[in-house]
């Protein structure tokens, strides 16, 4: 099924500079909407960005069902826009909204959308080496309606704003020992809101202490490594990138899946399996090459300098000779299209 998308009166650009604007402040001109009600989807339009109108009564305000994704597009080196990996991004979405029983968005719609929004907004494109624009479909639910009840109306809506390099040092992390990011049988695997707001009190806590983020345990036994913060989390040691096995605590994250294809691509190994923060804390002890990074669409590779565990710093490898920096290499590369796109990540407007 086609989806007909109508294009409002279009906004002038009035900001040309964003280099200087912090990440997730300046929208671009225009932004997708889509309404569903009656169990269809209706009045798919591209209007300028504009603020909502809102009834307090909205079930979205009081019972959490909110779900968003984190797409990013780029600039190519002939000039074209790619939306990377389009597919896995609204696997995901789809994923995260049948968890919050909220109705998925047919992918004929959410394809259709993104390229008729980054089209329209394509000068918004950063023309730099660590610029893209940042793209949040995101779905709300708007029925008028107070009682704890599935929603039966809702919005659909993607909005853009450039990106930079979100994180501009390496990190300071700790591991965390009191608090859960999710639980099993939750919905840590689903980019809901709920999931975010929960991480903020302990993530407070330990900037408060000087760190920039955590490392999340499971919440049977706080020993076992999750995630860190907002991202997936990777590490280089004896030669084996090691990451953590999906699972429904831990998010899919479409960065974390590149990189493991584009490191056995480059006869890096790779060992997808549970790794607890002891072995960690061993290796650092013994004095071994410990490369650690969080891996996410904002971030892409946020490189980790220091991790506390039970209150001692250890610092890890973040040189310039690091894997980390040349799988990122690796992926900038095929995003910019100077490498071969043997996996048809690239959506080419």
């Amino acid at each position: 099924m086609e989806y007909a998308i109508s294009i409002l009166p279009q906004a002038e650009r009035t900001v040309k500079d964003t280099t200087t604007i912090p990440f997730g402040v300046q929208p671009t001109e225009h932004m997708f909407v889509a309404e569903y009600k009656n169990g269809q989807w209706h009045n798919s339009r591209i209007v300028p960005y504009s603020n909502l109108t809102m009834s307090p009564f909205a079930l979205c305000l009081h019972y959490g069902q909110t779900v968003f994704e984190g797409m990013k597009a780029f600039l190519m080196n002939d000039g074209r826009i790619n939306i990377f990996r389009t597919d896995k991004h609204y696997e995901r979405f789809a994923k995260s909204l049948e968890r919050m029983c909220m109705p998925v968005v047919p992918q004929a719609l959410f394809t259709e959308a993104l390229h008729q929004l980054v089209q329209l907004d394509g000068s918004w494109v950063p023309d730099t080496e660590h610029g893209s624009l940042y793209l949040r479909p995101f779905m709300i639910a708007s029925e008028e309606r107070l009682g704890v009840k599935i929603a039966d109306e809702y919005l659909f809506m993607i909005v853009c704003t450039p990106a930079y390099q979100y994180y501009t040092q390496p990190l300071k992390v700790r591991v965390e020992e009191t608090y859960a990011r999710a639980a099993d049988g939750g919905t840590g695997y689903a980019k809901c809101g709920g999931n975010y707001g929960g991480a903020y009190y302990p993530t407070k806590l330990a900037r408060e202490a000087g760190y920039d983020q955590v490392i999340w345990t499971d919440s049977k036994t706080h020993e076992m490594i999750e995630e860190s913060g907002t991202m997936n989390l990777m590490f280089f040691i004896d030669d084996t990138l090691i990451t953590p096995p999906l699972s429904g605590t831990i998010l899919d994250g479409v960065t974390r899946d590149s990189l493991l294809t584009l490191a056995r691509e480059m006869d890096i190994a790779t060992d997808v399996r549970p790794i607890g923060y002891k072995e960690i804390e061993q290796a650092l002890q013994t004095s071994k090459r410990v490369e650690a990074f969080g891996a996410g669409t904002a971030a892409v590779i946020a490189p980790i300098q220091t991790i506390a565990i039970k209150g001692r710093d250890y610092d890890c490898y973040i040189g310039d000779d690091a894997t980390m920096y040349k799988l990122q290499r690796a992926l900038y590369d095929v995003r910019k299209g100077t490498a071969t796109d043997n996996h048809n990540w690239n959506y080419i407007i």
